[in-house]
């Protein structure tokens, strides 16, 4: 699989990434099914979180690196931040977070992570608090580079200009994950070019769409899905209407074109977007991961990223656009 630097770091990572949302309920044998299959295909770059699974995820992860893939050949990210607290959901003060990062280091047999991230934007807890404990997780050899995730746009150009601001004292931001696919185009707004203009590589999380770019949504929901369980219904339903449709429809038509799959389409799209540097799949089993790593042989015409821009582009006007243009 063809290797990318992390936004303007050292660090390559595979140009797709593994995702570990749903691993505190997946069985260890299907989990070191898609580690193995993962690894056999060049993959590197593992995501996880300290609340996927109340830490399940990293427990298992440290297991599948003690028996089955070797420490070094994989880029291991995770996150700390949120917490289980409804009245607050992020704590993002720096105590908080380097307990956690310990917390972390311990269910996955480690010493260190590749890639540390702060889940999401503590507005109740000084910026420069937050990203300190990025310049400490690295200093002290915890952390090799540091991200963060869900921050909106003056957010992160705030957090990358104060990380920039004294080079050689506190760590770059390498990395900001956000959801991004053909159904989720905000990030384009200022996420973005802000990541763009700053060094900042782009970690796209659903980049299915929350599975509905596959297409399988499209007559009906089935069973076995997200949309068919009650938990997760609510996750998939804002991806179910009239306007998804249409750009569901252009995918499946795009790639009834290209004879390849809605999914690979999708996938391909997302991945080569100006700024991307891997998105991160998840997937039930190796069957499904297989279907998304088939896409490192596919890339897609001009024309055709053109027509899939133009069907699914969201409205952006002032101040986005040069006002002379309005």
């Amino acid at each position: 699989m063809e290797q990318r630097h992390l936004g303007r770091t050292g660090l390559r990572v595979s140009r797709i990434g593994l995702g570990t949302l749903t691993w505190g309920h997946t069985d260890e044998n299907d989990a070191a099914d898609l580690m193995k299959a993962f690894w056999e295909a060049g993959g590197t770059l593992v995501d996880t979180a300290d609340v996927y699974g109340d830490g399940e995820a990293e427990y298992l992860l440290g297991r599948l690196m003690e028996r089955l893939v070797p420490r070094h050949d994989l880029v291991i990210a995770t996150k700390a931040g949120s917490v289980p607290d409804p009245e607050r959901r992020v704590d993002g003060s720096r105590g908080h977070l380097l307990a956690a990062l310990d917390a972390s280091l311990a269910r996955l047999g480690t010493d260190h992570v590749d890639l540390w991230q702060v889940h999401a934007f503590d507005p109740d807890a000084p910026l420069d608090e937050t990203l300190q404990a990025l310049d400490i997780a690295v200093s002290s050899g915890r952390a090799r580079y540091a991200g963060v995730a869900n921050f909106c746009g003056w957010q992160l150009a705030k957090a990358a200009t104060w990380q920039l601001a004294a080079p050689g004292t506190r760590t770059r931001l390498a990395s900001t994950q956000m959801e991004y696919s053909l159904l989720q185009r905000g990030v384009e707004r200022e996420v973005l070019p802000a990541a763009v203009d700053l060094g900042v590589g782009l970690l796209p999380s659903s980049p299915l769409g929350r599975g509905v770019l596959t297409g399988k949504y499209r007559h009906a929901t089935p069973a076995d899905s997200r949309g068919g369980s009650d938990q997760l219904a609510p996750f998939v339903a804002p991806y179910l209407d009239d306007a998804a449709s249409r750009i569901v429809d252009a995918v499946v038509t795009a790639a009834d074109g290209l004879a390849a799959t809605p999914l690979q389409v999708a996938l391909a799209w997302v991945r080569d977007r100006p700024g991307v540097t891997a998105p991160i799949v998840g997937a039930r089993n190796a069957q499904q991961l297989a279907a998304s790593l088939s896409v490192e042989t596919l890339s897609l015409p001009d024309e055709i990223c053109q027509a899939l821009d133009d069907v699914s582009a969201p409205v952006h006007r002032y101040p986005d656009q040069d006002w002379s243009t309005l």
